[in-house]
């Protein structure tokens, strides 16, 4: 009978503590390094991992890097070979903390936060501070984040025959439901 209710306890304690945590396995990154005049070099990848602790606001986020779809093939092939090296450097991990993070004050209108954390990209570490509108809805938390970031940064180089096509700024734009 003590056993049954020991385990009984453990097993509520952990569904409660695994509650804090909620996640989406779909969220939404696109990338664009446009440089006006030019073709657009814009990409997307709608597999994207991202955990939040309801309580204490740590955020994480996992992509890989293959995951990224380009609307020209080449694009693609060049990005994963010559630039990101997606076979040596498989994923994006981003680690993070939102600034005064409460999930009960959250409304179906998007509130401003700050994100501060660490981006892990193409074999280096950034730290990164991002605005996010965060919300409440019946389909979850809605997060919506748009920063930049420097290619060279990363130590990702743009070979100069296509330095006038493509911008070492790279806008994020990162948009999940988090359930």
């Amino acid at each position: 009978m003590k056993k049954s209710i020991v385990i009984a306890i453990l097993f509520i304690s952990s569904w409660s503590i695994a509650q804090e945590k909620i996640m989406s396995k779909s969220a939404v990154i696109t990338f664009e390094a446009s440089v006006p005049s030019f073709e657009e070099v814009k990409a997307t990848n709608k597999n994207v991992t991202v955990v939040l602790n309801s309580k204490t606001g740590e955020v994480a986020s996992l992509a890989l890097m293959k995951g990224f779809r380009f609307k020209v093939a080449l694009m693609e092939e060049h990005f994963n070979e010559n630039y990101i090296e997606s076979d040596k450097y498989p994923k994006a991990l981003f680690k993070g903390k939102i600034e005064n993070f409460d999930a009960h004050n959250l409304t179906a209108s998007p509130k401003d936060f700050i994100i501060n954390g660490k981006l892990e990209l193409h074999g280096k570490t950034v730290v990164i501070k991002a605005p996010a509108k965060i919300s409440q809805t019946n389909s979850g938390i809605n997060l919506v984040s748009n920063f930049s970031v420097n290619a060279s940064d990363f130590d990702i180089s743009i070979p100069s025959v296509v330095k006038n096509k493509v911008s070492n700024k790279i806008n994020i734009q990162l948009q999940a439901v988090l359930k």
